[in-house]
């Protein structure tokens, strides 16, 4: 399979990634309903009513950025731009707005595979951190760009977003985050920094001064008080997520193309390229081989200890 080569076309030759050192390469798609599609790590929906494509994150392991879980996506975001690309075809089924959510109770995403890093880093291995950190961005670019189709997307946060997950759920147009979530960037921690998006997203949203201080401080956060911050859009009551995303729809049905030209001139005023992204990843890959033992400890410890909250949280389910 190939990488899509759309994405990579915004990004300067130097910078580019052949296929053969991607962890996810994508084929083209055929044009069948892939809501017939047996998937193992995600759970789609389509409203055709509300014109929302719902997409839960529906890990059976620990909730974070996968191989699996990377693959499956990306054929979703592949499905949409070859179905509602701006240039394409009108379909009879409209579609305006894009949902990611978590199907994982008390948890939107953990992110990056921390025993995967410590590993890595153990073994000088930075070939395998850059080609694991360069595949989740151009997913992310793909979600700030919403693949090329003229929708609006979501992020839905019920529960923690954390480190990469945070920086998933930055990536969205929107972020819609239920009163009991906790997002952070934890990774200072252990002596990194988030390295798959969080600068740039995080950036259009609080500006440089506040950014840095927020990835160095490494606080995790209520939505409330991201809300506060103009981080999160919309701040949900606990188990209202969905219903405040299709009363936001609803609200603002005449208003959408406006609210989409907004989001694009935000995009053109305070832009996140494919190439920054990329450059900005390397450097996350670099200085990871500068952790010490005590730091690659403290990773795999915050990785098992997640381990263990995930398994009391499916018992109590």
């Amino acid at each position: 399979m190939e990488f899509r080569s759309r994405a990579a076309n915004d990004a300067k030759d130097n910078l580019l990634i052949e296929a053969k050192d991607l962890l996810i390469q994508s084929a083209a798609i055929p044009d069948q309903d892939i809501f017939h599609k047996q998937f193992k790590e995600i759970e789609l929906r389509f409203d055709r009513s509300d014109e929302i494509f719902w997409c839960y994150m529906n890990q059976k392991s620990r909730p974070s950025y996968t191989y699996e879980l990377g693959e499956e996506i990306q054929q979703v975001q592949d499905w949409i731009h070859s179905n509602y690309a701006m240039d394409g075809p009108q379909r009879s089924d409209p579609l305006r707005y894009f949902v990611c959510g978590s199907r994982t109770p008390g948890i939107y995403n953990l992110g990056g595979d921390l025993k995967h890093f410590a590993d890595c880093i153990r073994r000088r291995d930075l070939g395998a951190l850059k080609k694991y950190a360069r595949t989740c961005v151009h997913m992310q670019y793909e979600n700030s760009t919403g693949f090329g189709a003229p929708i609006i997307t979501m992020a839905l946060v019920q529960g923690d977003a954390l480190g990469g997950g945070f920086e998933h759920a930055l990536a969205f147009d929107i972020l819609v985050a239920e009163k009991s979530a906790r997002l952070g960037l934890p990774e200072i921690l252990f002596n990194l920094f988030p390295g798959m998006g969080a600068y740039s997203f995080l950036r259009q949203r609080l500006g440089r001064k506040d950014t840095e201080r927020f990835i160095l401080e490494g606080k995790l956060h209520t939505a409330a008080e991201l809300y506060d911050m103009g981080v999160v859009d919309v701040l949900a009551e606990d188990g209202m997520g969905e219903a405040a995303i299709i009363a936001y729809t609803q609200e603002n049905r005449r208003r959408y193309h406006a609210e989409r030209a907004v989001y694009r001139a935000r995009k053109i005023a305070n832009p996140v390229s494919l190439e920054e992204l990329l450059e900005i990843t390397d450097i996350w890959a670099e200085t990871a081989l500068y952790l010490e033992e005590a730091d690659v400890r403290k990773m795999e410890r915050l990785a098992t200890a997640q381990d263990r909250r995930i398994q009391r949280s499916l018992r109590a389910v």
